[in-house]
């Protein structure tokens, strides 16, 4: 079976490497569910902020900061935003558990005059993102960063719970209150934002963790387990611990990690003694298989043969949920690497075809820098917009299709509007997205023609001549990623407004205005008093202009409708 799979693997290799010329003409594959996430780092500012706010007017400064940022994710179809929330035994919201971290302001615990969280999570939503608050799990930071934090360091509040070791402090992962704390963090979030995700990271023993010092706790509850299997089931114990904290909640919330980029040693590729389950303890394909995590994002920030058979390894382990690996974007700098641009395109498009859910990129900085040189490719194999992939295991029921109330055009706009579609008692309200073609109805796995995607409102405008062959559908998607039934619209006929000959209006300012039909040469077929519904019967093909006329004639609105 290995055997088997390194072959497909080399196949596979092999033919993205000869597809890459094809990749900058447009002619790759677009998937439409994928995440296009990137990690935006927090800590040490090193992606956000950049401006630390000092007075009032820095607040703005900061925020605009981060609004630039989205804008150019956007330009490039991002989807997914993992926002560094809890840096290290600090946030970035107005906590009751944890001081402000010290990135906002410069100065640990100091508020920032504004709440960046719900900031961060209104804009990504304006920008159909989500947003997942990314959480680094159990260290704490270095000595000198914890001792700033003050009284309200996790160290000085609960003792207990801390481990010095090698010049840093953690969390224990072996004392059993850990998993309890954390869960009051990730519930927090939960219950105070409308956050999509909760992205674990560091959860996981320290780097390199020979000489560790839990010998005594592992004495006390190692139940008969050896060391490494004590140490893995105390990992996994609050990953379960956090998921349930989750799901109970809010469950169409996704819990995810970063593992390190390679589980263990294959068969035919070592992992050079740096792996997530024997090195750290994180026994992450466990986790997907026992179901207590929806999507992991490995940190695969290697080329080769460190790369491609491991990320082979973890679609093969998914277990049906969702494996996106992380990819190095800053190994393009000369003090990191170097790597040509080509070796990220190659590693992007061969966990495509060896089926991956999308990607992450590490970090969001090196994404966007002109110097990488990456920008124009990441935006060329990712030409389209996606969907994120819905957690099936989750629920897999349909929402209820929208129904079109109307299509009309005012000049060269066209304005789309439909019914909203109720959501489950609790859940969030249900968003849309807009498939739009010219040919013919719009196939809504044809993610060329998907114009619009996760928009809360329930109108769409596009610019577009009445005379032009416009066919449109709109589908609802529910919290959990799943996309309902499409309802369709054209204006050549097989809209449902004209099938009930009815056209709906605003109300108006005066309610002595006239409402006058014209057909395509400008012959009157209707003229009546202005209601907020009009209906017409006998209405045969072609194109129609509704004229709104004030009480002393004048023209004040022209709406042309085409069937």
């Amino acid at each position: 079976m290995i055997f088997f799979c390194m072959r497909i693997l080399r196949l596979i290799y092999i033919y993205s490497l000869l597809s890459l010329p094809l990749l900058s003409a447009g002619q790759t594959c677009y998937p439409k569910h994928e995440y296009r996430a990137v990690w935006l780092t927090t800590i040490e500012n090193l992606d956000w902020p950049r401006t630390q706010v000092k007075s009032v007017s820095d607040i703005e400064v900061q925020k605009s900061e981060l609004v630039a940022i989205l804008d150019s994710l956007k330009m490039l179809n991002i989807n997914c935003v993992m926002l560094q929330t809890r840096v290290r035994g600090d946030v970035i919201y107005p906590s009751s558990i944890e001081p402000f971290a010290k990135a906002l302001t410069g100065t640990s615990g100091k508020s920032p005059g504004y709440d960046p969280l719900a900031f961060a999570i209104e804009e990504c939503h304006k920008r159909s993102m989500q947003l997942h608050a990314w959480v680094v799990a159990l260290p704490l930071g270095s000595a000198t960063y914890v001792r700033e934090q003050g009284r309200m360091s996790l160290k000085k509040r609960k003792p207990k719970l801390c481990r010095y070791y090698k010049d840093n402090w953690y969390m224990e992962p072996g004392e059993p209150a850990v998993a309890d704390y954390l869960c009051t963090i990730v519930k927090e979030i939960i219950d105070n934002y409308h956050v999509d995700g909760i992205h674990l990271d560091y959860i996981r023993y320290p780097d390199r963790p020979k000489g560790y010092p839990d010998g005594s706790l592992h004495k006390r509850y190692g139940k008969g387990l050896t060391l490494a299997d004590w140490r893995r089931s105390n990992i996994t114990n609050i990953v379960e611990r956090v998921y349930t904290t989750v799901k109970e909640a809010k469950p169409w919330v996704r819990v995810s990690c970063a593992p390190l980029g390679k589980h263990d040693d294959l068969t035919s590729y070592s992992s050079l003694g740096w792996n997530a389950r024997e090195t750290v303890f994180q026994d992450a394909q466990e986790w997907m298989r026992l179901g207590i995590m929806d999507a992991l994002f490995p940190m695969l920030y290697f080329k080769g043969n460190d790369f491609y058979p491991f990320v082979l390894d973890w679609s093969e382990n998914s277990h049906s949920r969702h494996i996106a690996p992380g990819m190095g974007t800053y190994r393009l700098l000369p003090e990191y690497g170097g790597w040509p641009v080509l070796e990220l395109q190659r590693q992007l498009f061969t966990s495509r075809t060896a089926g991956a859910s999308g990607s992450v990129m590490f970090r969001t900085h090196h994404l966007l820098d002109s110097t990488c040189n990456f920008f124009d490719v990441y935006a060329s194999l990712h030409r389209y917009k996606a969907l994120i992939p819905p957690m099936t295991w989750c629920s897999n029921t349909l929402p209820a299709a929208p129904e079109f109330i109307h299509g009309c055009y005012r000049g060269d706009t066209l304005s789309l509007r439909w019914s909203s579609v109720d959501s489950s008692t609790g859940h969030p309200a249900m968003r849309y997205n807009v498939y739009i073609s010219s040919d013919s109805i719009p196939d809504i796995n044809d993610v060329s023609s998907l114009v619009s995607t996760m928009q809360a409102d329930t109108t769409f405008l596009w610019s577009a001549s009445p005379y032009s062959n416009i066919n449109c559908a709109v589908t609802a998607v529910d919290a959990y990623g799943t996309e309902s039934v499409a309802a369709y619209w054209s204006n050549k006929g097989y809209s449902s407004v004209f099938k009930r000959r009815s056209f709906l209006l605003p109300e108006p300012v005066d309610w002595g205005m006239r409402v006058i039909l014209r057909d395509a040469v400008g012959a009157g077929i209707y003229n009546g008093p202005y209601s907020t519904t009009i209906g017409v019967s006998g209405i045969a093909e072609g194109v129609y202009t509704l004229e709104i006329v004030t009480r002393d004639g004048k023209v004040v609105d022209r709406i042309f409708f085409c069937k």
